[in-house]
């Protein structure tokens, strides 16, 4: 495989993944807000969250993969998992590596989530709302020379956007549960 055709998948990976992540954390704070409507019953909702998010992990081992075959930066195996490491561009690939780190336990624990603690899955699965922004600024960053694609800009907006509105959305949410501790 050409060189340039590497660039290109890495990138496009990339961009795909943060897509994706972006569209499981706004289910997954729609689903935990309780959104429900006749359309949209929560395990609709929460089927979707997790569809999307096993999607992204794809396009992210896709994305890693690519960039480690594609001999222009020089990203080893190690650079992918241990933050920091990396002789190339090495915060902001540190920070996509502390990212897939992240993603990484979240995967496991929910995969694991019948067998542990509800409690520890959940603190473990709060590690979603860092994954995002931490996945947000290493695509801006390792992706510096891609500043004059504007359709990158527009998609890292267009996350950021989903995401702030979502998030605001959840804190403003009330359900069942949490009334139900405040009376």
């Amino acid at each position: 495989m050409n060189t340039q055709a590497l660039w290109y998948l890495s990138r496009g990976t990339g961009v795909v993944a943060l897509l994706l992540l972006t569209g499981a954390l706004v289910l997954g704070m729609l689903n935990a807000g309780r959104l429900t409507s006749e359309r949209w019953p929560r395990f609709t909702i929460s089927a979707i969250h997790r569809n999307v998010s096993l999607l992204s992990l794809v396009f992210l081992v896709i994305h890693i993969v690519s960039s480690i075959i594609d001999p222009y930066a020089g990203i080893r195996w190690l650079d992918a998992v241990v933050p920091f490491v990396s002789s190339y561009r090495s915060f902001w690939l540190g920070l996509g590596a502390l990212s897939g780190d992240l993603m990484l336990a979240v995967l496991i624990t929910s995969l694991l989530r019948p067998r542990i603690n509800y409690r520890v899955w959940r603190a473990i699965h709060w590690l979603s709302y860092a994954v995002w922004p931490i996945a947000l600024v290493h695509g801006i960053g390792t992706g510096i020379t891609d500043d004059h694609v504007v359709w990158v800009l527009i998609s890292d907006v267009v996350c950021g956007l989903a995401v702030l509105v979502a998030l605001w959305w959840r804190l403003g949410s009330t359900h069942p549960d949490t009334e139900a501790r405040t009376r």
